[in-house]
């Protein structure tokens, strides 16, 4: 732990940057963190994610669209105190204050997805229908641990959508992924994405951007962190639907509608007043 890299300082985003993400929905921030400083922190990472993930042992042919997309694991901080120390890291929370305009963020969770070799596509979808707050109060974090191509499938993002707020595209699925395509396609939405990205770089989504991901096309894995950060102090919206009724149970253990969004699981990871 003692040899662990420091997270501490913060990381400044242009107000161009912000722009662009308000437009947009989206940005990149190259090098969040370097080769060096993530290198610590792969393996323990790949070991937790690859023990508790859910899904890791659903046979092909029972295997959902969504089960062919990645490998998941969640709240692998709880778990190692390694992990711990890169999801908390108060640089990338710092990030995600700005690119929110808060002055405090929290985690609301933490996912390992790992795109196997020759795993299948990510359907598009908005990240936001799951949650049981505010879409607008949310953004996440989506880091690669290894460099990057195209043919592993990068995140591509449908530019403006976030404005619209829910597009009412339902939960990840095939009939969400071809409802949303029919979307894009009407609503001519220009797409954005990347050729490659170098592990440490880092996308941040809004709450209602509409993304997928291509399949993973190689013969290696394509293992991605994200990490969901909610602004401090905003609150728990009217449940509406069942996945927000188990986001709500799962990462805000104890807390109803209406109270403010924070639980132990939801640490305070920036602020400007501490």
């Amino acid at each position: 732990m003692t040899n662990l890299p420091s997270f501490d300082h913060p990381r400044t985003i242009s107000e161009d940057a912000k722009d662009s993400f308000n437009i947009n929905g989206h940005l990149l921030v190259e090098g969040l963190c370097s080769s060096e400083e993530l290198a610590p922190f792969v393996d323990p990472l790949l070991n937790i994610g690859n023990e508790i993930a859910w899904n890791k042992n659903v046979p092909i042919e029972d295997q959902r669209t969504y089960d062919r997309a990645f490998h998941q694991a969640i709240n692998l901080w709880r778990v190692d105190p390694i992990v711990q120390t890169f999801v908390t890291a108060k640089r990338f929370a710092h990030v995600a204050a700005q690119l929110l305009n808060a002055q405090g963020v929290r985690l609301y969770h933490d996912q390992l997805l790992n795109k196997k070799a020759n795993g299948g596509h990510t359907p598009w979808h908005q990240d936001a229908y799951y949650w049981p707050i505010d879409g607008c109060q949310a953004i996440t974090m989506w880091m690669p641990l290894v460099n990057v191509s195209a043919a592993m499938g990068l995140v591509e993002f449908a530019n403006k959508s976030h404005q619209k707020g829910d597009l009412k595209g339902g939960a990840i699925s095939g009939a969400s992924d071809q409802l949303f395509s029919e979307l894009v396609e009407k609503e001519e939405y220009l797409l954005s994405s990347h050729d490659s990205l170098t592990a440490g770089d880092a996308t941040f989504h809004a709450g209602w951007t509409l993304h997928r991901a291509g399949s993973n096309t190689t013969e290696v894995d394509r293992p991605a962190m994200t990490i969901i950060y909610i602004v401090d102090q905003c609150q728990v919206t009217q449940i509406e639907r069942d996945e927000q009724r188990l986001d709500l149970l799962m990462y805000l253990p104890g807390v109803k509608e209406g109270d403010v969004a924070m639980s132990p699981m939801n640490p305070l990871l920036w602020s400007q007043e501490k």
